[in-house]
């Protein structure tokens, strides 16, 4: 039997957390031979609280450890944007990226939105296989970071 605190639990990330998830998605990014951007595409992770004002970024985390992220931003009244969904490799394939993506859409929708966008990149091949099976459609849309090489977009209504 595991101790409770053993189990990965979700939280609402803050500012404190902001260089634990900077470490965890940087990592990733190399891991899969992309650059992070502190600067510009990932700004946003210096000051959460403000940047994701009127959103939402989860973290979940196991014995205080961040081992997975996810947000959405929104861009206008009926859409929100993906943002920030990472999981260590360590942890991938045991269902908790359906739980992180399960709680964005929840979210969504309770938030108001009808419409989900993110931009992702083709060498993400695990997470653009999620989405799929989510019913995320790729769209001719422009991304909206650099990395990023394809749009996908999921109908909440």
């Amino acid at each position: 039997m595991q101790k409770p605190d053993s189990l990965p639990r979700l939280r609402q990330a803050t500012n404190a957390d902001s260089f634990a998830i900077q470490e965890l998605i940087f990592s990733i990014l190399n891991e899969y031979g992309l650059k992070p951007d502190p600067e510009g595409t990932d700004a946003d992770l210096a000051d959460i609280e403000s940047h994701y004002r009127g959103g939402w970024f989860i973290v979940l985390e196991i014995n205080h450890t961040i081992i997975g992220s996810v947000a959405i931003h929104p861009k206008n009244s009926q859409t929100f944007e993906l943002r920030k969904m990472y999981l260590h490799s360590n942890w991938r394939g045991r269902g908790y990226g359906r739980i992180l993506l399960d709680q964005a859409i929840d979210k969504a929708r309770i938030l108001g939105a009808s419409q989900l966008v993110l931009s992702t990149v083709s060498v993400l091949v695990e997470a653009v296989g999620l989405y799929q099976s989510y019913g995320f459609t790729s769209t001719s849309e422009t991304p909206t970071a650099d990395r990023c090489d394809q749009v996908w977009e999921l109908d909440l209504r």
